[in-house]
């Protein structure tokens, strides 16, 4: 008969090696461009970014789409609600760059239960060029967005994304959802990736329109009720692989307060339980609480307790040195974001399952699997 505690030593063991493994793999991939792009170089493209009332950082994040570093792009900024307080701010900065192709497109048509989906469009209809990036409000572009969006489009590839990288928290919490976003994330993202399971992120999506156009166009990404899940089942079932930037681009996010970041955490916690299942059920090992618990309780001593100490020690020392390798996010207070995310995993995977509603910019949605509702008698004609 197998000893119960050597088996919780060895499940303990086993998972901090996956941890670690998947450390090391992320740190290999991140940085690094795989392979020629073969992208066309120089080819034109339209940058569509959904907008919806006014974030912490604006200002900066609407300035820096007019200063890419790019021949030829246009800007489409879509805004659901005319009356939104960042219209009168596009349209300042629309007037400040004459330089810069850009038009706001007002009001959004309802294709599905997803407000972004529906927001972005009337500017996907609009777009000029057959290559269009899809980019969140919050995305920090740097002047080489594009190009860097680009470098990874090789002749198997159906969406070049990027994982948000959680930059200049404004409070202690905001620094637990950087230890989130990036160590445990987009970790998670690049090693899946490295074995060719790419999963598609909303915060950048470079898509070749024709593409997505045969097999529906956008509004084909209504199928779920998150527009990344349906890309990447999309892409996949095209024969296509989804990738991902050499490395993610920032999301700086300023003050946030528990209630937020445990409300965003739970959000994308279910819709990840309902979109992909078999992924989402080992998530309640993702940190390192679970493999550190499993290695106390097999000595249930000091000795397990300070195994567990040692375990979470060498975890959380690769995840600082991958932070350092991937130049994100790092503070004194870091460490204590890890132990606090890690003791919220097993509460935000619970509650995961509890519930399928999810609150998302105002809207109350049930995230159960259903064939997402298009409610075309009272859509807005283009």
């Amino acid at each position: 008969m197998i000893d119960p505690t050597v088996s919780a030593l060895s499940l303990g063991a086993l998972l901090a090696l996956v941890q670690i493994a998947s450390i090391v793999i992320a740190g290999r991939r991140i940085g690094r461009v795989h392979g020629a792009s073969t992208f066309p170089a120089g080819a034109p493209v339209s940058l569509v970014r959904p907008l919806h009332g006014i974030e912490a950082f604006s200002d900066e994040m609407l300035a820096r789409s007019f200063r890419l570093a790019y021949p030829a792009y246009e800007l489409i900024f879509c805004v659901a609600d005319p009356d939104d307080p960042i219209v009168p701010r596009v349209q300042r900065l629309i007037a400040a760059h004459p330089q810069v192709p850009a038009r706001l497109i007002l009001g959004d048509e309802r294709i599905s239960d997803n407000p972004k989906l529906n927001n972005c469009l009337r500017g996907w209809r609009a777009a000029a060029h057959d290559w269009v990036v899809l980019a969140d409000s919050n995305v920090a572009m740097p002047p080489d967005y594009l190009q860097r969006l680009q470098a990874s489009w090789r002749d198997e590839t159906g969406l070049v994304c990027s994982t948000p990288a959680g930059a200049r928290p404004g409070s202690f919490m905001a620094e637990v959802e950087c230890a989130f976003l990036n160590t445990l994330q987009a970790r998670w993202q690049y090693a899946a990736e490295a074995f060719g399971l790419g999963f598609a992120q909303g915060k950048s999506m470079l898509w070749h329109k024709p593409f997505l156009e045969a097999r529906g166009g956008l509004q084909a990404l209504a199928s779920e009720i998150a527009e990344d899940a349906a890309a990447t089942k999309l892409v996949r079932a095209a024969g296509k692989r989804v990738h991902l930037v050499a490395s993610p681009f920032e999301q700086p996010l300023g003050p946030r307060g528990f209630r937020e970041v445990w409300a965003r955490q739970l959000r994308w916690a279910r819709l990840r339980r309902v979109t992909f299942p078999l992924f989402f059920v080992p998530e309640i090992g993702s940190g390192v609480l679970l493999p550190a618990l499993l290695v106390a309780l097999w000595a249930g001593s000091l000795a397990g307790l300070a195994g567990a100490v040692v375990l979470a020690g060498l975890c959380y020392g690769a995840e600082d040195r991958l932070a350092v390798r991937a130049g994100w996010h790092r503070g004194p207070r870091m460490w204590a974001a890890f132990l606090v995310r890690d003791a919220l995993i097993p509460a935000i995977w619970l509650g995961a399952w509890v519930q399928s509603a999810i609150v998302w910019r105002g809207n109350a949605m049930d995230v159960r699997p259903h064939r997402a509702s298009v409610d075309r008698a009272s859509a807005p004609t283009a």
